[in-house]
């Protein structure tokens, strides 16, 4: 029977049969565009749309959690279609994540569309972060089964620290830090209607610009002072042309050897300075904005507080990063800076980033898949329509 892997994410959902080299990645919402009054765009249907200014997005995620399903089932059918994987539900078994913490009624809605809805002939519901665990071990068997595992999963909504104990959450230890993705983007949105021009309504644009232009700092200090300074010695200052969807398609960042062009002014600038570094810092430090949050660095050691002790060193000693916001360039950096001065010192620390932390989940749903004991852990359709939601919240603990 096939296997579709779906890691459904609140930004975007990595979708595919477990037989693919990669995942399709399809953003996770609907939507609207001023220019075009007479469609809505589902998922990726986004790439047709030749004006991405003033986006209004219908979201199927609130605070990290699945709740509006009529949007979430209309980007699941545009994924299912044979416009992205054409899925044969009667010969098919799929494979879900959802978050740490989930609620039961969401998750007694994804059995309820699953089986009901879609027809899919059964079901592993599990969580990205286990995946990546998997995948991670599956990778490292040459040098021999790992003790303790890691994984900083650093997404949209929340970021989690998961302890991992041959393969098996500790689930009282896991720490949820309820800043991510969209929290900066929000916050650089603000920043700059503050400072410079009016984007609150351009959160596709900015987003971009984001994941262009910022890095996370691991001398903040010594880059703020920097920052301060005029002319050419201000090595952080960046120009950010913004598109215009004329002539200018994306963003970019101008190369300080450009002379601004002859059309000067036609462009519309964004000067990014210390907005680089300061927004990422967040993650670091959420109070900076009123978030009364634990930075990641802090978490991670309050977390390995809560293991035994024999463990904290083995976790240390393998960490590993996953989700949009490690692609930060200087985030593994910093990690490993505030972790390696937080730990005793006879304590190895070690930070790895997968080749692409965005899919990584969903390559350890595929590895799962391939596992002769992966069929044992779902629940087939027989199974649910005798027992109902009880056996999957039995088997899916």
């Amino acid at each position: 029977m096939a296997t579709l892997v779906l890691d459904n994410g609140a930004c975007t959902a990595k979708v595919g049969l477990s037989t693919y080299s990669e995942p399709k990645i399809i953003p996770n919402c609907v939507t609207k565009a001023k220019n075009v009054r007479t469609r809505i765009f589902i998922g990726d249907q986004i790439d047709d749309c030749k004006d991405l200014s003033s986006l209004y997005y219908l979201l199927p995620f609130q605070k990290g959690f699945l709740v509006n399903w009529e949007i979430e089932k209309q980007v699941w059918d545009h994924m299912f279609s044979k416009d992205v994987c054409q899925v044969d539900f009667n010969e098919t078994t799929a494979l879900v994540t959802e978050p740490y913490f989930n609620f039961p009624s969401c998750s007694e809605s994804i059995n309820e569309v699953i089986f009901e809805e879609f027809q899919f002939q059964a079901l592993y519901r599990t969580q990205a972060p286990t995946l990546s665990c998997y995948k991670h071990q599956k990778d490292r068997e040459t040098s021999g089964s790992l003790f303790g595992t890691l994984v900083i999963d650093s997404g949209y909504s929340f970021s989690h620290i998961i302890p991992f104990l041959k393969n098996k959450p500790i689930k009282d230890a896991i720490i949820r830090v309820n800043v991510g993705g969209k929290v900066l983007t929000n916050h650089l949105k603000e920043v700059i209607s503050y400072r410079q021009l009016m984007v609150m309504d351009e959160t596709y644009v900015i987003n971009q610009l984001k994941e262009d232009v910022c890095y996370v700092s691991s001398q903040f200090n010594k880059d703020m002072a920097i920052a301060r300074l005029k002319g050419p010695e201000n090595t952080i200052c960046r120009d950010y042309i913004l598109p215009d969807y004329t002539h200018i398609k994306r963003g970019y960042v101008r190369s300080q050897d450009d002379s601004p062009s002859k059309n000067k002014g036609e462009e519309q600038m964004i000067r990014m300075n210390n907005e680089r570094f300061a927004i990422p810092e967040l993650l670091f430090h959420p109070s900076d904005v009123g978030i009364q949050e634990m930075g990641l660095s802090e978490a991670i050691m309050h977390c390995t507080s809560l293991v035994e002790d024999e463990l904290a060193p083995h976790l240390l000693n393998n960490v590993i990063l996953s989700g949009g916001n490690v692609l930060l360039p200087g985030f593994e950096e910093r990690l490993y800076s505030d972790v390696r001065s937080m730990s005793d010192d006879d304590y190895d620390i070690s930070v790895s980033t997968p080749k692409n932390p965005i899919t990584y989940a969903w390559q350890g749903g595929c590895d799962l898949a391939s596992d002769p004991m992966f069929p044992s852990m779902c629940v087939s359709k027989y199974e649910y329509e005798e027992n109902g939601h009880s056996i999957c919240a039995e088997r899916f603990t």
